[in-house]
């Protein structure tokens, strides 16, 4: 069985095993027989389909699948599912709660209404067949039409920023190539909202909790954009840190401590990289799982924070952003742009676009 992925990797590998939904067949070679469908080791997943009752909606994959045999011909999955088909892990389905499950999307296309289901999103929206592709045997719409469907009917203009920092953190779509997208569907529902959002939106972002920190950085406290996931230094060249946000102008380094700061070996880490920003005349804060949701809190800390930090001009600073020589030697791909990586391996790959 390969590694498991480290939950933070913002590209997951597919599942090692998928049930496929089957119907009943009186032999029992396709699929189970009436009487055993209606046994301990079988349930039923949708209309007329059954899986092993072993199968673990708990996967997204699984629950994408299942939900899949809903679609009529000519349909595909979309939103979140389809991102997360294509590799996109913080696309898991799950409310920023990381508890309730949200809706399948499912585009059916114009007039093909269906009846309500508990779990299942239908989309009436015309869909081009040359937006469908297959993953793990699943028809799906592409990344950029997964992400655009995923954006407009967002709960609101943060998960949508989400969503797209999510999506280029995995290397699947750049902001420039979602926004080329979106300008040729004027008119759609939720346009307005997916602009709003790629506005907001960074490439750099590398966790779901890093992005809503940012956003109440900028949308609540009314700060100036930060720069994100940056290496800081200090003037002899030793790494400071790298800053999940940091406001160059105040001298100040934000960070979101999520579950796995709380290791012991990450803690000793992370208060050394404070004590070092502090000397350096950096001020410092972090917002952790528990403080995120109250974002008045979160604002007071902040700008608490920049109301302590120094505004030193670049001559008195004790810190840079230059790393020093040697520091880091890139490939050629890393130094790349996303829109330059994704064409350079749609290039290798004999892929469109």
């Amino acid at each position: 069985m390969p590694a498991r992925e480290h939950r933070w990797n913002p590209v997951c590998r597919p599942p090692d095993v998928l049930h496929h939904p089957v119907r009943i067949d009186p032999t029992g070679r396709r699929g189970p027989t009436l009487g055993r469908a209606v046994g301990p080791r079988w349930r039923r997943s949708s209309h007329g389909f059954y899986v092993p009752a072993s199968a673990d909606r708990g996967v997204p994959e699984q629950r994408i699948l299942e939900e899949s045999m809903r679609l009529p011909a000519g349909g595909a999955v979309t939103g979140w599912a389809a991102c997360r088909l294509a590799s996109a892990n913080f696309l898991d389905g799950l409310t920023p709660d990381g508890r309730s499950e949200r809706p399948v999307q499912l585009v059916v296309g114009p007039g093909q209404s269906r009846r309500k289901v508990e779990g299942v999103d239908f989309l009436q929206d015309r869909i081009d067949p040359e937006e469908v592709v297959g993953r793990l045997g699943i028809p799906c719409t592409n990344v950029l039409r997964a992400l655009f469907d995923e954006m407009r009917l967002a709960d609101d203009v943060r998960e949508a920023v989400v969503a797209m920092d999510m999506m280029a953190a995995a290397e699947l779509v750049s902001i420039s190539r979602m926004r080329a997208y979106a300008d040729t569907h004027a008119g759609w529902r939720g346009l307005p909202m997916v602009r709003q959002a790629l506005d907001l939106a960074d490439e750099d972002s590398r966790s779901p909790a890093e992005t809503r920190t940012r956003l109440v950085w900028v949308l609540d406290a009314g700060l100036p954009r930060p720069l994100v996931n940056r290496p800081v230094f200090t003037l002899d060249g030793k790494l400071l840190g790298y800053a999940d946000l940091f406001d160059v102008e105040a001298g100040m380094f934000g960070e979101y401590d999520g579950a796995e700061h709380r290791r012991a070996s990450r803690q000793a880490r992370d208060v050394g990289r404070e004590d070092r920003c502090r000397r350096a005349g950096l001020e410092y804060f972090k917002v952790t799982a528990l403080d995120l949701p109250d974002r008045a809190l979160v604002v007071d800390r902040m700008m608490a924070t920049r109301s302590r930090a120094r505004f030193l001009p670049p001559s008195l600073r004790k810190w840079t952003l230059t790393p020093p020589p040697g520091w880091f030697e890139q490939s050629p791909e890393d130094a790349m742009t996303l829109d330059e990586r994704l064409a350079y391996r749609a290039l290798l790959h004999g892929l469109a676009g």
